[in-house]
């Protein structure tokens, strides 16, 4: 059967869907979280160094990108560096600070294109100069599309995010722009990194580890998890589809029956 999302496909330059597979165009998850895990292990399964799983998984992040935005997502949040990861050794730490600037200057032209919007949620205190300035100009660049919103988390951690959240609402409270009764699950959202944005729909962590590490932990209250056994530089967009396969296959009742 030819349903609504294949001839969209058709109309826009072909599907990267697999063939025989199919989706259904009124169940795409309207916002995908990932956190996109096991570039180290990857690359030391191949006698290769950390960094380079780390390289290898930027490509991932474009196909996934493109493929996110072929069926139609709104927003794809990639956890990308975690308030903990200062924790490792300064030279991965150095390289990993160079990679939004490499990915951004080699497809931001490809983004613009394809009416992707670029965003970042995190502390940007601490990034280094030419990280900030990769990521502020590819926003900047792509501030009016209206397409996929490609959000980073880069040096984000989420109990960091709720407890800015947090001191700032007691601010408010003092100074009288909020008062303590109006204080409601929307209105801490809104003042959430995330705000304007829709909780995740899915979130898929690879490499087989099942926890959440700091990400997102608001937003996430009620998303349907993925659990991908394999490492994010194999993550393919076949893996991709077959998630969202998993998701359109589940029922979410918010806890009503």
């Amino acid at each position: 059967m030819l349903d609504k999302l294949t001839r969209w496909m058709q109309k826009n330059g072909g599907s990267t869907l697999p063939e025989g597979m199919t989706l259904d165009p009124d169940n795409i998850p309207q916002h995908v979280a990932i956190i996109m895990d096991g570039n180290g292990r990857w690359a030391r399964q191949r006698a290769l160094p950390r960094v380079l799983g780390h390289r290898a998984g930027m490509k991932t992040v474009k196909e996934i990108t493109k493929a996110a935005d072929e069926i139609g997502v709104k927003v794809l949040t990639l956890y990308a560096f975690s308030t903990e990861n200062w924790k490792r050794p300064t030279d991965e730490v150095e390289f990993l600070m160079k990679l939004p600037q490499e990915f951004l200057t080699m497809e931001l032209g490809e983004l613009i294109e394809r009416n992707v919007q670029v965003r970042m949620m995190g502390d940007q205190t601490k990034l280094p100069a030419h990280t900030l300035q990769a990521i502020m100009e590819a926003q900047e660049k792509t501030k009016t599309n209206t397409g996929l919103i490609l959000n980073f988390a880069l040096n984000y951690g989420s109990r960091a995010e709720m407890l800015d959240a947090v001191r700032h609402i007691a601010a408010d409270v003092r100074n009288g722009t909020l008062a303590e009764a109006d204080i409601t699950e929307d209105v801490f959202s809104s003042y959430l990194e995330t705000r304007g944005l829709p909780d995740p729909d899915m979130l898929i962590r690879t490499s087989g580890e099942l926890r959440l590490s700091n990400f997102l932990l608001w937003q996430l209250a009620y998303s349907e998890f993925i659990f991908h056994d394999g490492f994010w530089p194999d993550f393919s967009q076949q893996d991709f589809y077959n998630a969202i396969q998993e998701y359109q296959r589940r029922s979410r009742r918010y806890g009503a029956l």
